[in-house]
């Protein structure tokens, strides 16, 4: 039998669901003020059985708190996943339903390219062929700035990809839907869509660059982690800008 959730419990679960997906960092430092607000003992290493005696008690409602990695910077999160559906079932609820076949249609442009993008034209010219309900250009720019500001995609200089809230929320749809297309992080066994690629025809294996970053530093000739050729692509130099922590309530602009 799980342990029950005390209301430091409570309180940990109820800001991640009204903000979505949180940081490490942030995490950590909810962790903090939720256990001294309520008197609940408190333990800096022991974040992940915190979230242990959550998950345990989500297990029946399908839910659980999963972590992740940003793609662009390495940044670990944590995000509420609900696991009773393969659909985008967390988004049905705030968006109507050309919106969220303009959301699916903007996901098959980012996972079937091969950078792991969508330009903006790209994606407004999906709106023609919506076959919900068309939206004008100006209704599709308002729909993906609320998809950036919701945290399920990232916009910058008019090139979407999709945020660490989405892979992390979304993963078990994205296994099930683009099973051709989808490949993982040699490293972190993670799903990969922005990634390098080795170039060796027979070997294929992605990396994303937060982990090829890692994996090649300080190393003058980067060689193949499974095939052992070359590893031709540029080494990037990722420099995690972690999140700032919580406001000193511990739950304000997470």
């Amino acid at each position: 039998m799980s342990r029950p959730m005390g209301d430091s419990h409570k309180r940990f679960l109820q800001t991640l669901m009204s903000n979505g997906i949180i940081s490490s960092i942030q995490a950590k430092a909810l962790h903090r003020h939720c256990c001294e607000t309520h008197g609940a003992h408190y333990s800096a290493d022991r974040l992940d059985e915190f979230i242990d005696v959550i998950n345990a008690n989500l297990q029946p409602m399908f839910m659980y708190i999963r972590k992740g990695m940003s793609e662009e910077d390495g940044v670990q999160y944590y995000a509420l996943v609900n696991t009773a559906e393969t659909d985008i079932t967390r988004m049905s609820s705030d968006y109507a339903d050309n919106e969220l076949e303009l959301f699916r249609k903007t996901m098959d442009l980012i996972v079937d390219s091969e950078n792991g993008a969508a330009s903006s034209t790209d994606v407004l010219n999906c709106a023609d062929s919506l076959q919900t309900k068309k939206m004008k250009k100006k209704e599709t720019e308002l729909v993906l700035n609320k998809f950036v500001q919701d945290k399920w995609l990232n916009e910058k200089q008019g090139v979407y990809t999709l945020s660490t809230r989405c892979i992390i929320e979304m993963e078990q749809y994205m296994r099930l839907i683009y099973q051709d297309l989808i490949k993982v992080c040699h490293v972190c066994h993670n799903v990969a869509i922005q990634s390098q690629i080795c170039e060796n025809p027979t070997c294929g294996i992605q990396m994303h660059l937060p982990c090829v970053a890692i994996y090649f530093k300080g190393r003058s000739d980067p060689l193949c982690p499974a095939c052992n050729q070359f590893w031709a692509h540029e080494i990037p130099v990722v420099t995690c800008t972690l999140s700032r922590p919580p406001e000193a309530n511990g739950e304000a602009e997470l």
